[in-house]
């Protein structure tokens, strides 16, 4: 990218193959109309942010599985304006979201490289609205202000920072109405873009708004006049070269010196969009200030390159472009460079208790403010527990009740890890919101995941468990102890805990929900086949029986057996203990246990609940290596 500077703030606007820069400086007007002197005396002066020489370079995998290849691409000043994501991919660079790895060049704020808390005293907006759907407008901009003001800043001066943003942002009306989301009706889109602006404006950056004297960089798509008038200076790139950087209002004064024309009454924005794209249409031509020498534009194909390097050449023999260079020689020469590469960490306002606190609180409200998935769960688990109950009603202790129980044990088991699949949502679906708020400075990675964990998982699966096991345990006329009754809830919980854990591991850093849950689905039903009840787990063959050990529902199957078949009596009349005659293959609960090679002594039962619970934390730790590592920038 050639040198330029930004004074204040640069609007990128894109057409179909060239670029539109505008650098407004906070409310200086330069005689623009709809601003007064007044307004001029009490502007603050805001961030200079320059960039030279960007190069983005990028390792892109293309191909399926085996045949998948691995190549370099590379953007630089021929190509940022080229492609469709040309825009926001400068913007990522200068936004310092991009992969430090593979940048080359400088971005410099007042001449200086940027410091290693750039990315949490700046704001950065991006084209989707990242924001929480089932909370509302205030609750959104509580929690940026929670976790992005430092903690030595009193609640009362956070909530008046809030109220001056809401205020300032035309959201005073709907401060207190939920955002919305896919399946509930919120504000509207312009009422969310400007949510998301909110929550930036919050640290009251120095680079984002000019009103205040801040520095915005945005993408904006044809603007009309009532935009274009605020903006300071202007910058215009074409097939990666640089057409004009100057003064906005002196940009029509300009190209009418080499040739172009603006019709009375056309917009500004348009007129140069027509100039670089080759539309005619909006352009009187003046072939006597250039001669033949400047092409006519009627046709935006490779006819169109010649009056793009004569542009190019008629602003590097300007007075604006020798101002520019001086500008830019200033800053650049004013400290040492530094590599983009030479990023430090992300340094935190709030501590991470702190973080965990508030990602716990906000993660609860959206638990309740989301009851296609909460209330929906707990419904679904009541009558599915109303039905078993009815199926398998008063157990008998005979050989059907042996049947029955290990049938509906079973079932138990596997209902436990096929509901766990909904956890591959709980990473999946806010991944961009995640990725947003992490780079933003927000939090810790650790203080989310647990966040979650604590607010979300615990809650979602505990509760099932609890309420399946109230239910059906004295619908089915299970083994009256009580112990027994507890010992059935909690490996119920073990289960589902287990099983959520793999989903977490399956779905961090995926971003399709429907993939993750097929990878889920399709784990699950192989653990079934080795649970223990499709196939005798000691007739496996030597080299699948490993395979056994892997499988979830094997242990909490195994658990409940132990826990209900051990001490009962399926022959009917006959004391099993005096008398070893029964006209039925299996008497005892124990007989059965050995049977299906379970260990009937008291660890029998907690070396499986030992096993889940090795298996929590590998897949736990597994899935916050994932998020930790998780390709962040984009």
């Amino acid at each position: 990218m050639p040198d330029v500077i930004v004074k204040k703030a640069e609007m990128l606007k894109m057409s179909s193959n060239s670029y539109e820069v505008s650098i407004p400086m906070s409310r200086k007007t330069n005689g623009i109309p709809g601003t007064s002197s007044k307004d001029r005396k009490t502007v603050t002066q805001g961030a200079v942010l320059s960039f030279h020489n960007i190069c983005y370079r990028v390792k892109v995998k293309t191909g399926f599985l085996l045949c998948r290849k691995t190549t370099e691409k590379e953007w630089s000043h021929e190509t940022w304006p080229q492609c469709h994501s040309g825009t926001h991919r400068l913007l990522d660079v200068l936004a310092a979201r991009k992969d430090p790895r593979g940048l080359s060049g400088d971005v410099l704020i007042n001449g200086a490289p940027r410091p290693a808390n750039f990315k949490c005293n700046s704001g950065y907006v991006v084209q989707d609205d990242v924001v929480m759907g089932t909370l509302t407008v205030r609750e959104n901009l509580q929690f940026s202000a929670a976790l992005r003001l430092p903690t030595t800043m009193k609640n009362h001066e956070k909530n008046e920072r809030i109220n001056m943003v809401i205020q300032e942002l035309g959201l005073d009306k709907v401060a207190d109405s939920k955002v919305g989301t896919q399946f509930t009706r919120g504000v509207s889109g312009g009422e969310r873009k400007r949510t998301s602006i909110a929550m930036e404006l919050i640290t009251d950056p120095s680079i984002l708004m000019s009103k205040q004297g801040r520095t915005i960089i945005f993408s904006i798509h044809q603007p009309r006049y009532s935009i274009f008038k605020l903006f300071d200076s202007l910058t215009l790139l074409a097939a990666g070269r640089l057409m004009f950087h100057g003064p906005a209002q002196e940009a029509l004064d300009y190209f009418q010196s080499i040739g172009f024309h603006c019709e009375p009454y056309n917009n500004p924005a348009d007129f140069f969009l027509d100039i670089i794209n080759g539309d005619s249409s909006a352009v009187v031509l003046n072939r006597e200030d250039t001669g033949d020498e400047v092409n006519e534009t009627k046709e935006p194909s490779n006819k169109d390159t010649p009056l793009i390097e004569k542009l190019a050449e008629f602003y590097v023999n300007s007075s604006f472009f020798k101002e520019t260079k001086v500008e830019l020689d200033k800053f650049s020469g004013s400290q040492k460079r530094k590599k983009l590469s030479s990023y430090k960490e992300i340094t935190y306002a709030t501590s991470f208790c702190h973080q965990l606190r508030w990602i716990s609180k906000r993660s609860f409200k959206n638990l309740l403010g989301n009851p296609q998935a909460s209330i929906a769960q707990i419904i679904v688990t009541v009558i599915l527990g109303l039905v078993l109950g009815a199926i398998f009603y008063g157990l008998k202790n005979d050989p059907s009740g042996i049947q029955n129980r290990a049938g509906v044990l079973f079932f138990l088991t596997t209902n436990q890890c096929f509901s766990s699949v909904s956890a591959v949502e709980l990473l999946v679906v806010e991944k961009k919101l995640f990725i947003h708020e992490y780079i933003s400075g927000y939090y810790r990675v650790s203080s989310y995941f647990f966040g979650k964990l604590l607010s979300d998982l615990l809650p979602m699966r505990m509760l099932p468990s609890i309420l399946f096991t109230c239910i059906t345990y004295f619908l089915l006329g299970l083994k009256p102890k009580a112990e027994a009754f507890f010992i059935m809830m909690f490996t119920l919980m073990m289960v589902a805990y287990s099983a959520s854990s793999m989903a977490l591991a399956i779905a961090a850093g995926q971003s399709v929900v429907s993939i993750a849950t097929l990878l889920m689905t399709i784990s699950f039903v192989f653990m079934m086949i080795f649970a223990g009840l499709l196939v005798n787990l000691k007739t496996v063959v030597p080299w699948l029986s490993w395979l056994q050990y892997l499988s979830i529902p094997r242990y909490g199957y195994a658990a409940l057996q132990h826990n209900e078949f051990l001490g009962q009596n399926f022959c009917p009349g006959v004391n099993v203990t005096t008398n070893n005659t029964c006209n039925y293959a299996t008497c005892t609960g124990e007989e059965f246990l050995t049977d299906q090679g379970i260990d009937i002594s008291p660890w029998g039962l907690w070396k499986n609940h030992v096993a889940l619970a090795c298996m929590i934390i590998v897949f736990l730790t597994i899935a916050y290596l994932k998020l930790l590592f998780l390709k962040k920038f984009s």
